[in-house]
């Protein structure tokens, strides 16, 4: 292990140490009910670099606004991300970035916490509870309310699956709220959700029809993931012949990663693009979307397409791709075949819907 990794370890150990009796009261008050048209501005703190978990906080932003019209919102993140999958939000003002590497960029690390102090928020809400630096980040910011996070076992009301990654900021957010004489929202949480420019669909169309080799529907496969969640190149090569032999009269098409490495040898039509919002564009002209758990996979389903999310490791019931009629599947007890009989039947319904149009 490098010097650097071990610094690094060693921080982690440390703030999980300073942090671990933060946010104790988990809401933090001053006991006065909340008034909607009073609070103007608000704080999001998701200090993580990774594009699934910073495209796993569009639900609370989209509940936030509905709440809140007349709320800015500034969000605390790490990485540069932020920057691009925010930007089309209207009432997300300002992103505080820490950089990714703490120690190479240590003078915008201190910046980016000493911004935490620029303004008063009406709501500073942590969404993550176990982390140790949103905790931090919570009780360093100035606000009126603090959401540190909940516990399962504090929910008066309710809610639907409450473990899922995107679904729990929200109902964290809506028990809160309701302890501070607002009646929670209980409709269903918001999708994960991109805000892509018409401009940016119609290029992602084009960019499509390059690569259609039928004027037919398009399945898009990403066949990349980080550690033990990719598949290997056996899996996808037996996992894809199925494909093209059950369903051959539609386009099958794969997405690559920024690595450009593909499990299928790139043996078919392929799109490649470093951009996250062209990608993104590519996927809202797609008509399902297959793919192991990844950052990628929120993507699409933030880009609106129907998405299959592929899991043997960890848990589809946090981490499923949410919203837009997409499934998470344990592919160590679900088939092949039903995997592809899903596709199917999500293709046959676009298709009824289009004749239906006609």
């Amino acid at each position: 292990m490098s010097l650097l990794k071990k610094v690094n370890v060693y921080r982690r150990g440390l703030m999980k140490g300073i942090t671990k009796n933060i946010g104790e009261s988990k809401l933090q008050t001053n006991g006065e009910p909340i008034n909607r048209e009073d609070v103007k501005r608000i704080l999001i703190t998701r200090p993580n670099h990774r594009l699934g978990n910073q495209l796993l906080i569009t639900p609370l932003i989209q509940e936030l606004t509905e709440t809140f019209p007349n709320a800015k919102i500034d969000l605390f993140l790490k990485g540069g991300v932020g920057n691009i999958l925010f930007e089309n939000f209207t009432q997300v003002d300002q992103k505080i970035n820490l950089p990714k590497k703490h120690f190479k960029e240590l003078g915008k690390y201190i910046g980016g916490w000493l911004r935490l102090k620029k303004h008063h928020y009406d709501i500073v809400i942590n969404v993550v509870k176990t982390s140790s630096s949103g905790r931090l980040s919570t009780k360093l910011a100035k606000g009126k309310y603090k959401f540190f996070g909940l516990e399962e076992s504090e929910f008066t009301h309710d809610f639907d699956n409450l473990n899922h990654i995107a679904k729990f900021p929200v109902y964290s957010f809506r028990e809160n709220i309701s302890h501070l004489g607002i009646k929670p929202n209980l409709n269903t949480v918001p999708p994960l959700r991109m805000m892509l420019s018409e401009k940016e669909i119609a290029h992602g169309k084009v960019e499509l029809e390059k690569l259609k080799q039928k004027q037919a529907k398009t399945i898009a496969l990403f066949t990349f993931a980080t550690g033990a969640k990719c598949y290997s190149k056996e899996w996808w090569a037996t996992f894809y012949n199925e494909l093209k032999t059950t369903l051959p009269d539609y386009n099958i098409i794969e997405v690559l990663p920024v690595e450009n490495v593909s499990q299928l040898n790139f043996s078919i039509p392929h799109f490649y693009s470093k951009d996250v919002r062209e990608i993104c564009g590519f996927f809202a002209n797609c008509d399902v979307f297959i793919g192991a758990d990844s950052g990628i996979m929120h993507l699409a389903t933030a880009s609106g397409v129907p998405t299959l999310g592929l899991f043997s490791v960890t848990k589809p019931d946090m981490y499923k791709p949410y919203g837009n009629k997409s499934i998470g599947i344990d592919t160590k007890e679900t088939p092949n075949s039903k995997i592809i009989e899903l596709a199917k039947d999500i293709l046959e319904e676009k298709e009824d819907l289009c004749s239906s149009k006609k």
